[in-house]
């Protein structure tokens, strides 16, 4: 399958990416009639993550310690970084060039032909389904599944076999989606709890009341992440492995969550901590050097994000920052702003607003924005790239052509 000819996947991946809900309400059912349609059964273990942030490394490293301990795993996140491919891997591989072709063939066809079920569909859903096809032909045993948006209307609530989940934490993102409060968001987040079923999580507040409230009426099982929980606990070489990495205090958290599962699952210490020392997805505070600078790629994106990675950055860092014009782009700059020396915020996607956001320099063009940080921060100084995954993809390549990665932290 890898002589599938690139420009013959490149079709086929622009092919789902045109796939639209025309303004159609989200619905797990429509994920659910296409699956269905396309006779793809739920893999036999399924791991539910959800929450505001930090989900691609909670599910990344669940997928690694699934693998570690001797299981076939399946990981389906969102969104990429640099390319399609990235959403979806079985025991740590991207899904292959044809594989991508030879289910496209088939959604084609079932367009073609008007069916109900691959009409209603958008890009989501397809590239779910071609994470289920994906993981069936490869036999998987256990698939670590990332919901895109919320949990009651996200088309990952359609799987079945969900043995646990995951609901990293609560906080303001997807506003026009789930709501414009925490208690909105929380309550569209607990419904990837489930009756008999364990989750873990590290809300607090208000979002952690209306989890444990949601657990008590279902009957599921909430286990809250804090450091009195000792199903939480790294392994005492993954501990070390983290320090010794310079992990930013989210990424002891995401790890955390993943011993959690592992552990609910029983899957054996050692596995877990083989998997624990993973990287974790690409831009997720990971490292580089450019002609002697540091640079710190983070998909941040959000306030609450924004504000994580705040403290794990230099006073004298120069924050090169962009957002997509539906996000928080200007509450998340302000979270940052205050923290870093100078800012030079970029375009991350066609049209966004950037002009309007207080500023060093404003350079549409994100690589002659990162040439003019890097220069701005010199030989042992710092720069932070954040605001969005979009602008990571953009600059990601640049960078990896540049120098090494030092390795996602």
């Amino acid at each position: 399958m890898s002589a599938t000819p690139p420009s013959e996947a490149d079709a086929a991946w622009a092919w789902l990416a045109a796939r639209r809900r025309s303004g159609r309400t989200r619905d797990p059912a429509v994920a659910r009639a296409l699956l269905d349609r396309l006779g793809l059964a739920d893999p036999p273990t399924v791991v539910h993550v959800v929450g505001t942030n930090g989900k691609g490394s909670v599910a990344t490293a669940l997928a690694a310690m699934a693998t570690a301990a001797g299981l076939r795993s399946g990981c389906f996140v969102s969104p990429h970084v640099e390319h399609y491919r990235e959403r979806i891997a079985v025991d740590g591989a991207h899904v292959g060039d044809g594989e991508v072709v030879a289910f496209t063939g088939r959604a084609r066809a079932l367009v073609a032909a008007g069916a109900p079920e691959a009409l209603a569909a958008g890009f989501f859903e397809w590239t779910l389904a071609l994470a289920l096809d994906v993981f069936a032909d490869h036999g998987v045993d256990v698939a670590i599944v990332e919901a895109g948006v919320g949990a009651r209307r996200d088309a990952t609530s359609a799987l079945r076999n969900v043995r646990a989940s995951v609901v990293t934490n609560i906080d303001l993102d997807h506003l026009e989606t789930l709501g414009p409060d925490i208690a909105s968001i929380a309550v569209d987040k607990s419904a990837a709890l489930r009756p008999g079923v364990s989750t873990v999580t590290c809300a607090d507040g208000e979002g952690l009341a209306i989890l444990r409230a949601e657990a008590l009426r279902i009957g599921a099982t909430l286990v809250r992440c804090g450091a009195d929980e000792p199903s939480c606990v790294l392994p005492t070489d993954a501990a070390a492995y983290g320090r010794a990495a310079r992990w930013p205090a989210t990424r002891f958290d995401n790890v955390r969550m993943a011993c959690a599962i592992a552990r609910l699952l029983g899957w054996p210490e050692a596995a877990i901590a083989t998997g624990a020392r993973a990287g974790p997805p690409p831009a997720r505070f990971e490292r580089f050097v450019v002609d002697g600078v540091s640079v710190v790629l983070d998909g941040a994106h959000d306030p609450a994000a924004a504000r994580r990675l705040a403290v794990d950055l230099p006073r004298d860092t120069v924050l090169l920052f962009g957002a997509l014009t539906r996000k928080q782009g200007a509450a998340t700059l302000a979270a940052l702003a205050p923290h870093v020396s100078r800012v030079i915020v970029t375009s991350a996607d066609v049209a966004d607003a950037s002009g309007a956001w207080n500023a060093d320099a404003h350079l549409a063009d994100p690589e002659l924005a990162l040439q003019t940080a890097l220069a701005w921060a010199g030989p042992g100084g710092t720069v932070a790239i954040a605001g969005s995954l979009y602008l990571a993809g953009r600059v990601r390549s640049v960078l990896r052509r540049a120098t090494p990665a030092l390795g996602a932290v």
